[in-house]
Order: structure tokens, then sequence, then C-alpha cells
């Protein structure tokens, strides 16, 4: 079972609330989500936020979604993806996504999974090694049994809230796979961080959704401007 955890929070610094901005009408991850529920490979998708009551709104809203919501530990995120994994068991495999991508390209989670399965990897990504993928277009998928292994022992800080560190940087004991383009977009920025990459976001949905609910990474980049700007 592909379980895919949508890690979310209200309480970003740089853009706090940004999760929840309107975007063509509808909040920013409830078009995230849309797209992910395009995904083949992923056979369910779970949305992981905290217990801080500044989430409520969010964790409302995605109830409304018919999304399961877990509620777990605000800075502790690899705490809160186990405990949210605990509640599937029957899960083999976790796909880490970030609710600051509304861009998201499901057809390459699919390929991520894919290959994670292929070659019978405990980890693979799109951004191991030397990045070729725009940023916003993130995909980390774990062997389960790799993240409950991390949650136990990871104790760095960095490791604890961004998740998938202490499994990254232990390629001697944990089988690493990547998955790369040929040309390189990794220049292009398609991540929510700052007010300039919410404003790009918008302009796409704009030209591109009400033609083609399902536009594709291809049409993005066929855009005149088809990056935000990269933050100093």
């Amino acid at each position: 079972m592909n379980l895919a955890i949508l890690q979310a929070r209200m309480t970003s610094s740089r853009l706090p609330g940004k999760v929840m901005a309107p975007v063509l009408g509808e909040p920013m991850i409830g078009r995230q989500v849309e797209r992910l529920r395009r995904s083949n490979r992923i056979d369910e998708l779970m949305v992981a936020t905290s217990t801080d009551p500044a989430d409520d709104p969010l964790a409302a809203y995605c109830d409304v979604l018919g999304l399961e919501v877990f509620r777990g530990s605000l800075d502790d995120v690899l705490d809160r993806y186990r405990a949210a994994l605990a509640r599937r068991p029957q899960a083999t495999t976790v796909i880490r996504l970030t609710a600051d991508c509304p861009l998201t390209d499901p057809d390459l989670i699919d390929q991520v999974i894919d290959h994670h399965h292929d070659v019978g990897a405990d980890y693979t990504s799109n951004t191991l090694g030397t990045r070729t993928y725009p940023h916003g277009l993130d995909a980390e998928v774990v062997r389960a049994g790799a993240l409950v292994d991390a949650a136990e022992r990871a104790d760095e800080p960095y490791e604890r809230e961004h998740v998938t560190p202490y499994i990254y940087r232990r390629p001697e004991v944990y089988r690493l796979a990547g998955v790369a383009r040929h040309e390189s977009l990794a220049a292009l920025r398609w991540t929510v961080d700052v007010p300039p990459d919410l404003a790009f976001v918008r302009d796409v949905y704009a030209k591109l959704y009400p033609f083609d609910p399902e536009f594709g990474s291809d049409a993005i980049i066929a855009l005149p401007v088809n990056s935000s700007v990269i933050p100093a």
C-alpha cells in the first residue's frame, strides 16, 4: 500500500497561512490535493498537521475535502509522520509531500513511486544528489520500516524537523535511489515560500486552469514566465 502523507501547517514564518491562501477561488492546499488525486500510484492520501490551534481551520477544511487528518507535534515532524503511519499498519510505502507545492506533478510522483519499487529501495526521491526538477515538484518515497527506524533513532533537530535526512544521510545503511531529468530545470521555482511565489502560482492557474484543469508541467514551462523569483 502506497500511503501519501501531505504535511501542512498554518504557521509558516515567511508566509503565514499560505496553505489556505486562495488560488482561483480555492485554498492553495485544495488545489494541490486536486492534482494529487490524479496520481495512479497513491493508494491513500492523508494530511498530517499539528495540534496547534492555528491549524484548526486547516484541519476543518481538509475534513470538508474528505481527507483523513492526523494531528501531531508541530516541531517534531518525523514523529508526526511516524504516528500518522501507525494509523495505517498495512502501508508498506510512504510518500512524503509538502503542502507548499500547488503545481505538483502527479505523473512525476508516480514515476518516483514506480522506480522505488522497481529497484527495491529504502528511499527514493527526485532531489537526491544534484537537483534536476523545479523546486516545488519534490517527491520522496520511503519504505515504511525505514521511516519507523528513523523516528526511533534520529536525535538531531534537523533530522526530526525534515523527516527524511536520517535516512538519506546514511547510504551505508539504507538503499537510496534517485529519479532525474536529462535536461535540468533546477533553476525554476514553483514552490510557495514568499509572496512573489504565491503571485506566480495564481498567475499560472489563471492562465491554464480555465482551459485545462489537468494542466501539466509542460504547459507551465511553455508560459512566457515559468518561474517565480529565488528569494535572497
